[in-house]
């Protein structure tokens, strides 16, 4: 904490950088571009995850049996650059992990990469009426017709200091732009009177909806997506593996079914290595317990597949938890049909003119 005090003037720094970047857009000096086809961001103004890519999975099966979807990511972590269409064959250090997962669990949709949302929307708009930004909403350069804006239930409570001395990576006032705002990760019990405390803090203005949603994790699956028969008891020992940023949840989800778990955390986007693999295996080998098995996110099982971890990740037990989203109050409802009003309305409006 005392070294990200430190950190304080360079946050300074970066603040009146974000600002003065942020008044030009604001300003029209610099120009977002709009298109002629609904496009949705979802984002959040920290660094680390807030739930975007289950919020974009949400948005996906809301909408792909009416549209011709796409989705359009940077492709963080990726060795290329440029327009990529992702494929099931395409691997996580050419695409990066979380498109690959998207194209994975949605084959029938179209899954892009483009460092430049612009250039991508424009590759897009010939052959797609719908497109999802995953994590964009610091891309200025494309104006979304509709933006969600996602805060982690977890650290809503602490300072809204910038990087680097803090995770912000604009500042808090930066949430007027969401037509949509969504608290993630929330308690499954989460009180009316802990929602209006959230409420207060947050100070949704009068035209943002503001929502309040859970992780669910779903059952158990292979890394080929078919579904395990394993059940979790205290006899099991489950070795954890993540690269994700933030599996807090995660390991407290784990530790509800049995208390036996050993942890191999890294850092988000982590790329496995052969030495990390090889550290798991052999802690897997030399444990005891007559019932034990390996699980990861999906995420992370992108980075898995990697040809030269294959070999070793096929002889092991890994298995994958997924997770979904789920709304509190039941306003789930409500929620679709903000998202789908949009969508109609703005192709509505566009077919005229």
């Amino acid at each position: 904490m005392k070294l990200r005090w430190l950190l304080f003037p360079f946050s300074l720094l970066y603040g009146i950088v974000v600002a003065v970047r942020n008044w030009c857009y604001d300003g029209g000096i610099l120009k977002s571009r709009s298109f002629k086809i609904p496009v949705i961001s979802v984002g959040n103004l920290e660094v680390g995850g807030a739930g975007k890519s289950p919020m974009t999975e949400y948005l996906v099966r809301l909408l792909k049996g009416h549209h011709k979807l796409a989705t359009l990511s940077r492709g963080y972590g990726r060795k290329t650059k440029g327009f990529l269409t992702v494929t099931t064959e395409s691997t996580a250090e050419q695409v990066g992990d979380e498109p690959l997962q998207f194209k994975h669990k949605f084959p029938d949709i179209t899954v892009v990469v483009c460092e430049k949302r612009v250039d991508g929307l424009k590759e897009l708009i010939h052959a797609h009426n719908l497109v999802l930004m995953d994590d964009a909403y610091q891309h200025r350069a494309v104006k979304p017709g509709l933006s969600i804006l996602l805060f982690d239930y977890n650290r809503i409570n602490e300072p809204h200091l910038l990087l680097p001395a803090g995770n912000m990576r604009e500042p808090f006032s930066g949430r007027w732009r969401a037509d949509i705002v969504i608290i993630s990760k929330c308690p499954e019990q989460l009180n009316a009177e802990e929602q209006e405390k959230i409420a207060v803090k947050i100070d949704p203005l009068p035209y943002q909806s503001l929502f309040f949603t859970s992780i669910v994790y779903l059952p158990l699956q292979d890394l080929n997506g078919n579904p395990s028969d394993v059940v979790l008891d205290n006899d099991t020992a489950v070795f954890l593996l993540t690269g994700i940023a933030n599996p807090t949840p995660l390991a407290k989800h784990i530790k509800k079914y049995t208390s036996k778990l050993i942890h191999h955390n890294y850092p988000d986007h982590h790329r496995f290595s052969l030495k990390n693999i090889s550290k798991l295996a052999d802690e897997f080998a030399a444990c005891t317990a007559q019932k034990k098995v390996i699980i990861t996110t999906e995420k992370d099982a992108q980075r898995l597949v990697e040809h030269e971890l294959l070999p070793l990740v096929q002889s092991l037990p890994v298995l994958v938890i997924p997770i979904g989203v789920q709304f509190l109050n039941n306003e789930g409802h409500q929620f679709d049909q903000l998202v789908t009003q949009y969508v109609r309305e703005y192709t509505t409006n566009h077919l005229i003119h």
